[in-house]
């Protein structure tokens, strides 16, 4: 979520397709809006994300075994490609734990993690390095946000990778640079002293 500046709903409805290496993007599709976008991949976490989607494939591959292996598929994608459900692209990058019944359709698949799992998660590392402050997933996007205005980067570029329609909303990230006046640091800060 800090990576590429992901609300949690986008980060666990990741598809691994959605994710290219090479270009180093994350799409993040019907985000906020029901709008796509496409924001930065953080390449440093590459090793630590395959090492991840070794073990996704292999519940994958167990889950086809038994005669699952589907994921729901947006729109009308099911039935324009009905064996997509079951492809090792169209898979959740976060599955969920157990396979489940979809209520409205019946189907047993595996769905995607459930939020509460992240924010648990979050919770237990903030007080494992005694963080007194709240943390949450959204705290990542607001870092993520603050580190590119602190690196230089232009708001409107932010504002794209936000996904953000109105720039007055990603102008809410400059408040929390605080570098005195103006926003200019002070030149003693500067000398080696």
């Amino acid at each position: 979520m800090y990576g590429s500046g992901l609300r949690i709903s986008e980060a666990i409805l990741l598809r691994l397709q959605d994710i290219d290496y090479d270009l180093k993007t994350t799409t993040v599709r019907s985000g906020k809006g029901a709008k796509d976008r496409i924001t930065t991949f953080p390449f440093s976490i590459i090793p630590f994300l395959q090492d991840h989607l070794t073990k996704v494939k292999s519940i994958h591959e167990n889950d086809l075994a038994k005669g699952y292996g589907a994921v729901f598929m947006p729109y009308a994608l099911a039935r324009k490609y009905p064996n997509a459900a079951k492809e090792w692209g169209w898979q959740y990058v976060f599955p969920a734990r157990t396979l489940s019944t979809d209520p409205r359709s019946g189907v047993t698949r595996r769905h995607h993690i459930d939020p509460s799992v992240i924010n648990k998660a979050i919770k237990a590392a903030a007080g494992k390095a005694g963080l007194i402050k709240r943390i949450s997933a959204h705290t990542f996007r607001h870092s993520f946000a603050t580190h590119l205005l602190q690196r230089g980067n232009d708001i409107r570029t932010i504002q794209a990778l936000l996904g953000h329609s109105d720039v007055s909303t990603t102008m809410i990230y400059t408040h929390v640079l605080q570098q005195g006046g103006q926003g200019v640091p002070s030149p003693l800060d500067d000398l080696d002293c």
